[in-house]
């Protein structure tokens, strides 16, 4: 009876371990496509982003619509979304890490902290942020190099090509992080801003405003999801917040990334010493908040096509755990 006790329970055992495997994997794939579906949206207004940040010299003149219509003309329409190869590669293990591991540490630091905690969840969205870009931080710059190229005056022929030019060209595969401390400064209060804001405006619209905002689902714990429009809501409102906070340390991050492209000046000796040629060179409206106005265009939707895109997949996939307590 003992040996049958015990075979049960390793029955029992495995059984959970494959279904944890299998709720890993989905929420993976979910965080990817979701990942992919956001980025692809704003790929014309993040390469437009990087140009302007760092003063291109062919687009410096220019604002982001203007701008948007001078790559098509002076390039082609296709080159709107150049560097969106190399982003889709960084994008998917990037949004997966992310999602996936804000799972593990809200539910680590719910166990903690109690469901409800704010610190919690702050700290779960900042936690996520940071293991992600650590793993993908070399794609980022890549994607960076090639986005900033124009046509006619390429550098790099593809992601390949461009890791081996600049861990050969520029000091090995530490170039490859160039820019990751301001990265990892701005992605505390950027991630967690972003989680913590979803996270408490979703709660706040499902309890407080159910029949503008939910319908029922008989696949969530809560008995109800937010409506896509209320997703979107939620998610563009969550960005726009998270942004104002964390935008000059993506500006100095792109500046160290693009250093050795800038035919004009040389960043890359640190972060404050890049922030501070920054202010020094441009100033806090054309240097530090540089490219702004486009990043609340892009943000917005980028953030609430993420968070959208990653609910849906959740709900489809019977991975939504339904409302805090």
């Amino acid at each position: 009876m003992a040996l049958a006790s015990e075979s049960k329970e390793v029955i029992v055992l495995k059984q959970t371990q494959k279904k944890d495997f299998t709720y890993v994997m989905k929420s993976l794939f979910a965080g990817g496509v979701a990942g992919m579906c956001s980025k692809t949206t704003v790929a014309p207004l993040d390469r437009i982003k990087i140009l302007l940040q760092a003063h291109n010299k062919h687009y410096s003149n220019f604002g982001v619509f203007s701008g948007l219509a001078e790559i098509v003309k002076r390039e082609s329409f296709f080159a709107l979304y150049k560097g969106n190869g190399a982003q889709m590669v960084r994008v998917f293990p990037y949004a997966a890490i992310q999602f996936t591991s804000f799972e593990f540490y809200k539910t680590l630091l719910g166990s903690i902290l109690g469901n409800s905690s704010h610190i919690g969840k702050f700290v779960a969205g900042s936690s996520a942020g940071v293991t992600a870009v650590t793993i993908t931080y070399p794609l980022d710059t890549i994607r960076a190099r090639l986005a900033f190229q124009v046509t006619g005056e390429h550098v790099y022929n593809g992601i390949i090509h461009t890791a081996k030019s600049i861990i050969k060209n520029e000091g090995g595969v530490k170039a490859l992080y160039r820019g990751f401390v301001p990265t990892l400064c701005g992605m505390v209060p950027y991630a967690g801003l972003t989680f913590f804001c979803f996270e408490s405006i979703k709660k706040f619209c499902l309890k407080t405003l159910p029949k503008w905002f939910s319908k029922p689902s008989n696949n969530d714990s809560g008995g109800a999801v937010l409506t896509i429009p209320a997703k979107l809501l939620c998610g563009g409102l969550s960005g726009a917040l998270a942004q104002c906070v964390s935008y000059p340390l993506d500006v100095t991050r792109r500046r160290m990334q693009l250093s050795s492209m800038d035919t004009n000046a040389k960043y890359g000796h640190g972060m404050i010493k890049t922030l501070v040629t920054v202010y020094r060179t441009n100033g806090v409206t054309n240097g530090l908040y540089r490219g702004m106005s486009i990043n609340f265009i892009r943000a917005v939707p980028m953030v609430a096509v993420s968070f959208s895109t990653y609910e849906l997949m959740k709900q489809t996939l019977h991975l939504d755990t339904g409302v805090d307590s």
